[in-house]
C-alpha cells in the first residue's frame, strides 16, 4: 500500500527522498489556491516562477505577470496574489508566471518528485482522486512561512489525509498529527484559524475575503499538475 507523509516546510525537503514519488505543494492563503482558480477561471498553463526579475521577463513571451511579496501585491506586474483578480475572463486563454512569497518555492523545490501536484482545499477531491489512481508514496509540502510552519497548509494536508487515510498508510507521526488538527478544525476553519499568523497577517492588511473563499472545499475540478517547465490543468486536458 502507499504511504502518505508530511514535510512541514520547504526547508525541510532535504531530509525526504523525492525520487519515485508524488508531492501535492500546497499554499492555502494563498498561492495555490489562486493557481487553482485560475485554472478554474480558462488560464492555459503557469509557470510558478522564485524571483521577481524572472517573472517580469515572462511578459517578453506574451504572458501575464503576477508578483506578491510579504502579502502585498508587487510593483509593475499585472496581478498579485489574490485568487479575486483572476476571476472575470482577465486570464481566460492565457499564460501566467507568478512569483510569491511561499508557494512558488515549494513547487520549484519539488521537481524532483515523479509528479508534482498543486493543492488546495477548492480541489481537494480532485487531488485526492488522482493521487490515488497515481498509486504513488505521496509528501504533502506545506509551503510555510518564510521556511517555518503554518497552520493553513497544515490542516490540508490533513484533510488529504482524511480522504487517502482507507487507501495509503500514514508514513510518519506529522501525518497523524496533521489529520487530527484538520478534524479538530474541520467544523469551522474559519474561527480555528483566527488566531493563526498568516490569517492575522492577511487581515491586518484588510485582506479578509480570500482567507473564507480559499477554505471552501471542492469548488472546483481542477488538477494542476507540472509537466516539463509549467503547470497545466490535467483535468482540462482529460476533456479535450
Amino acid at each position: 500500500m502507499a504511504s502518505i507523509d508530511v514535510c512541514y516546510s520547504p526547508e525541510l525537503l532535504h531530509l525526504y527522498d523525492l525520487e519515485g514519488k508524488a508531492v501535492v505543494a500546497v499554499d492555502i492563503l494563498r498561492a495555490t489556491s489562486t493557481m487553482v482558480t485560475a485554472f478554474a477561471h480558462g488560464a492555459t498553463d503557469i509557470f510558478p516562477v522564485m524571483e521577481l526579475e524572472e517573472c517580469r521577463a515572462y511578459a517578453g513571451q506574451g504572458c501575464l505577470t503576477a508578483a506578491e511579496r510579504n502579502g502585498i501585491k508587487a510593483e509593475d506586474f499585472d496581478l498579485g496574489n489574490s485568487p479575486f483578480s483572476y476571476m472575470n475572463g482577465v486570464v481566460q486563454g492565457r499564460s501566467v508566471a507568478i512569483t510569491t512569497t511561499n508557494g512558488t518555492r515549494a513547487i520549484r523545490l519539488s521537481e524532483a518528485a515523479e509528479e508534482v501536484v498543486i493543492g488546495s482545499f477548492l480541489n481537494l477531491q480532485s487531488v485526492a482522486d488522482h493521487l490515488r489512481d497515481l498509486q504513488l508514496d505521496v509528501i504533502v509540502v506545506c509551503a510555510g512561512w518564510k521556511g517555518k510552519f503554518n497552520l493553513e497548509d497544515t490542516l490540508f494536508a490533513g484533510a488529504l489525509a482524511d480522504c487517502l487515510q482507507q487507501d495509503f498508510t500514514f508514513e510518519n507521526d506529522a501525518t497523524l498529527a496533521s489529520l487530527h488538527l484538520y478534524q479538530a478544525a474541520k467544523a469551522d476553519m474559519f474561527a480555528f484559524l483566527k488566531q493563526s499568523s498568516h490569517v492575522r497577517r492577511l487581515e491586518n492588511l484588510n485582506i479578509h475575503e480570500d482567507i473564507k473563499y480559499c477554505l471552501q472545499h471542492n469548488l472546483y475540478d481542477v488538477l494542476p499538475v507540472w509537466r516539463h517547465d509549467r503547470l497545466v490543468d490535467l483535468a482540462g486536458v482529460k476533456k479535450l
